[in-house]
């Protein structure tokens, strides 16, 4: 029969042993180590270890080996694993995934996806996908911006906003815009409210009432009311005629209109909005009302 080899303890190293097997905050299995080479220095052999402690002979084998060998820093935490190769990883790999991401596109598509990079490059697809994420690439996104070719957009900035900020005595700046055919929608089905655990359910299926028309002059940026609008009382909205639907944008124009801002960085900061709320100004007012319905909000 094997006899395991043995373990000799100092008093000082049995009192720590002991202090860690008998530990509530110690981990889990650094105290059940312990409690293995407390009693492999009590001269039990390991099947009795392993019956005594729950684990297998085997596991006990190797703890007893680890702390002859390394002592308590052997048995306080696991080995390091090799684990498998990253074979498809190495660096030359990378640097050309990350290339070719960037400084090409697929002969048959406007950017590359995960699939296609794969099997270009010869590497599985989740191979691609921590690539992009290491190097924080999301060729399938694009961000559209638009910038003013005027010289003096600025100086002109300046003057928009400042007409607002500072208008001229016994005068009114006012944004115009209109948003046209607005739709009263009702659901062909009740909607469930949100509750724990699900979200609130609404029927692709809906039942148009008619449409109304909204024209809107405003200290603020039109657009950008519109599209708020839109989304925080329409989107999810269910009208079942159109002076419904005219009763809540009234509600939302009453709240909005509440507290206005302008600001001339948000401005700069986009662009876009500058540019569309200044060609918005510049035009007249509108003659004709379309629609089924139409009023104005001022």
């Amino acid at each position: 029969m094997r006899v395991a080899k043995p373990v000799y303890l100092s008093s000082d190293l049995r009192q720590c042993l002991q202090t860690v097997a008998d530990s509530r905050t110690a981990s889990v299995c650094f105290a059940q180590r312990a409690k293995m080479i407390l009693l492999a220095a009590d001269g039990k052999q390991d099947k009795q270890i392993a019956a005594e402690v729950g684990v297998r002979r085997q596991a006990v084998a190797l703890w007893r080996g680890r702390f002859i060998q390394s002592g308590v820093e052997g048995i306080a935490k696991d080995a390091p694993r090799g684990g498998r190769k990253r074979s498809a990883r190495t660096d030359a790999k990378v640097r050309a995934i990350v290339a070719r991401t960037t400084q090409t596109t697929p002969p048959d598509a406007t950017h590359w996806s995960t699939r296609t990079m794969a099997a270009a490059e010869g590497v599985s697809e989740a191979t691609v996908r921590r690539v992009w994420r290491e190097h924080g690439l999301k060729p399938h996104r694009v961000k559209s911006f638009k910038l003013s070719n005027d010289k003096r957009f600025i100086e002109k900035l300046d003057d928009i906003v400042g007409l607002y900020l500072n208008p001229p005595e016994h005068a009114l700046v006012l944004s115009c815009d209109e948003k046209s055919q607005i739709q009263a929608l009702d659901r062909t089905q009740p909607s469930l409210p949100l509750k724990k655990g699900r979200v609130a359910t609404m029927t692709h299926d809906y039942v148009r009432h008619g449409t109304t028309t909204l024209f809107a002059s405003w200290l603020n940026m039109v657009e950008r009311f519109f599209r708020d609008l839109t989304t925080k009382r329409l989107k999810r909205g269910v009208f079942t005629s159109v002076d419904q639907l005219i009763t809540a944008i009234e509600s939302y124009v009453a709240q909005a209109n509440g507290s206005p801002k302008v600001s001339r960085n948000n401005i700069l900061f986009k662009y876009g909005d500058c540019v569309r709320l200044s060609q918005c100004m510049m035009q007249p007012l509108p003659k004709g009302f379309g629609g089924s319905s139409s009023f104005w909000i001022q």
